[in-house]
């Protein structure tokens, strides 16, 4: 949907905040690299022409989101936002001066690590997280936002010190999830678009980091409707990202969102978000031991005759 600039006017009438482009892949182009680099083997190319193989074509991809970048600011006046989609810290950071010399108003590291690697620890995905962070913080003098994954072995403190790193963090990515057709015995495809149940996991992340992450805090995943929306700012968020429910709705439940969250304020009399955000936050909320709950074995005991 941001690969081009054809529904950004939409985006803004509808009343959409900022505008996230599409991600640039760190993993495009080196697995692009290194197939070139299989058959410049063949054909017996020398080093030389494949050093400027290499620039060239990291040259082709930035020139394309460059290209994207100055293409949105001209067409709306809400602010765009980059996006890298990273997994280490050393072949891309170069992109992101450029990227904010072509107008980017923000940029947010999108770090996919899957902690699938037996021969890494924690502390390895960890360190990583911060040395992106550090590579490109030296580069811009932009916003940096990180939007993040919840595997890690001590959630809340990542969060924590992420947040005094960068200005925003972004609660979570999504990741695809594989599913077995069992009939053919193979792995295909899962849902790709998100379903309201899966905000539960931000939305209990964003309440319990409220008052205590540093910088700014958006909600991703399982934002579909106003309801959602309302949800996330009483857990303390500044933000919520969107895709699924646009994809599923049109354009036209940006709009739907903002209206049900304008009624909702004047049903409550507040006159600002400031008012509502982070009413029901971990500190705040009259129960703070729900965000913390993690067994519920006792709300099964209240059925069990009937199931019997």
């Amino acid at each position: 949907m941001t690969s081009d600039v054809k529904h950004f006017k939409d985006f803004e009438d509808h009343g959409a905040g900022a505008i996230v482009l599409k991600s640039i892949f760190e993993e495009e182009i080196v697995f692009e690299f290194n197939n070139f680099l299989r058959e410049a083997e063949e054909y017996g190319y020398d080093n030389e022409f494949v050093d400027y193989f290499d620039y060239k074509l990291k040259q082709d991809n930035i020139t394309k989101y460059i290209d994207l970048i100055k293409a949105a600011k001209n067409e709306v006046n809400i602010p765009i936002i980059a996006s890298v989609n990273c997994i280490t810290s050393r072949e891309w950071p170069y992109f992101a001066k450029k990227i904010e010399d072509a107008g980017a108003d923000a940029l947010e590291l999108n770090i996919f690590i899957l902690p699938s690697d037996l021969n890494k620890t924690s502390s390895d995905i960890e360190k990583t997280y911060f040395e992106i962070v550090e590579a490109v913080k030296k580069q811009i003098n932009i916003p940096v936002i990180v939007k993040m994954s919840y595997y890690f072995s001590n959630l809340g403190k990542m969060i924590v010190d992420l947040s005094e790193k960068v200005d925003g963090l972004v609660l979570f990515n999504r990741f695809y999830n594989p599913d077995i057709d069992i009939k053919e015995k193979k792995v295909i495809n899962s849902k790709i678009f998100s379903t309201p149940d899966e905000i539960l996991t931000p939305l209990r992340w964003v309440g319990i980091s409220y008052g205590r992450a540093k910088s700014s805090l958006a909600a991703s995943t399982g934002v579909h409707d106003g309801t959602g929306l309302i949800k996330m700012i009483l857990a303390g968020a500044d933000a919520v990202e969107i895709v699924s429910t646009i994809y599923k709705n049109g354009i036209k439940a940006i709009k739907s969102m903002l209206n049900e969250l304008e009624q909702y304020m004047a049903d409550n009399g507040f006159e600002t978000i400031d008012e509502m955000k982070g009413l029901v936050s971990k500190d705040k909320a009259t129960n703070p031991a729900m965000y913390e709950r993690v067994q519920f074995m006792r709300y099964f005991s209240d059925y069990h005759e009937d199931i019997l």
